[in-house]
């Protein structure tokens, strides 16, 4: 028996043991498909935390509704069909539409080490490299500030490389409408990356710059600090509405705001987020210990910082496998 075959076989068997109301069998039948589903929402709706709960929506719609799947299409499909639906759902419930790249405050980064669950890296480096693009902070950022429906047409077609026909499917929609959303979706995100002086892909290795980088701020060295950025380096930082331009207004937030200017008093730890590094910041306690205090991920180009993204929010060190105190 061929391996097509026989795990079509076990597909079968899975799914009508969770037709009968075998939960486990539910959960064998989805495994192989619920990260790349958490990254499909993550793309749609930019938030860390609102995929948790888009996923766990989408798992329980399916296990309600398994008895409708008829099996025309891959399983993947009909999965991607629910998750995409309750994301556009989700979407709804937002106060209002980001316009600019500063109106999208809900932002949150994504830890590499689930990315690597996507299992590209061995078999085709290529996809590898697409995956971490699609998943980049700068142009996460920038589907946000598109409308929900041209979003989905987007993600569907230029990322997960569906046809037309295949969208047109899923979203109930026609093919013509498909491809005037596109239309519409890329427009919308060549003005959104216009907003990013720093929508560069770095060509060289990061390690040393990001030594350098944790070095420096930890020497408290601002001459050193200020080396390493762009001359049209940005500084955001989600969910605060802050965006600094340029060399001297970023090393002036250094200087001054974090800790009140005392980076000494930081301990750094290295991480990845969205595909580029990511240094995690502690600061001690009343107690003396070291307890999180935000992360930034930066991103690298021509050997010099261009972006720093900087999420001031501690409950990500637990979603990152980063320690609760040092």
């Amino acid at each position: 028996m061929s391996a097509p075959t026989s795990a079509g076989a076990e597909q079968r068997s899975l799914l009508a043991a969770a037709r009968a109301g075998d939960d486990y069998a539910f959960e064998a039948l989805v495994a192989g498909h619920q990260r790349a589903l958490h990254v499909h929402c993550y793309r749609m709706l930019g938030s860390y935390d609102d995929a948790e709960e888009a996923t766990q929506e989408t798992l329980f719609r399916a296990w309600r509704s398994l008895a409708t799947y008829e099996q025309r299409a891959p399983l993947r499909h009909w999965l991607y069909r629910i998750a995409t639906t309750t994301c556009l759902k989700l979407m709804d419930r937002r106060e209002r539409q980001p316009v600019t790249l500063i109106d999208v405050t809900y932002v949150q980064p994504y830890p590499d080490r689930f990315l690597d669950e996507l299992g590209t890296s061995e078999t085709d480096p290529a996809a590898t490299a697409e995956t971490r693009e699609s998943v980049a902070l700068a142009f996460i950022t920038a589907l946000q500030c598109l409308r929900p429906m041209p979003r989905a047409v987007l993600i569907l077609h230029d990322v997960l490389a569906w046809r037309a026909v295949e969208v047109a499917d899923l979203l109930d929609t026609s093919v013509a409408a498909v491809n005037s959303a596109l239309q519409r979706a890329r427009e919308g995100l060549r003005r959104a990356k216009h907003q990013q002086v720093a929508s560069r892909v770095s060509d060289s290795p990061d390690h040393d710059i990001v030594s350098r980088f944790m070095s420096a701020w930890e020497r408290r060295d601002i001459d050193a600090l200020a080396a390493l950025l762009a001359q049209d380096v940005v500084l955001r930082m989600p969910p605060e509405q802050v965006e600094l331009y340029g060399h001297q207004a970023v090393v002036s937030f250094f200087a001054t705001v974090p800790a009140g200017g005392q980076l000494d008093r930081f301990i750094l730890l290295i991480t990845r987020a969205n595909g580029c590094p990511a240094v995690a910041g502690y600061l001690p306690d009343h107690d003396g210990r070291h307890v999180p205090f935000g992360l930034m991920v930066l991103m690298l180009a021509g050997g010099s910082i261009v972006t720093i993204t900087g999420f001031p929010d501690p409950a990500l060190f637990a979603t990152f496998g980063l320690p609760d105190c040092l």
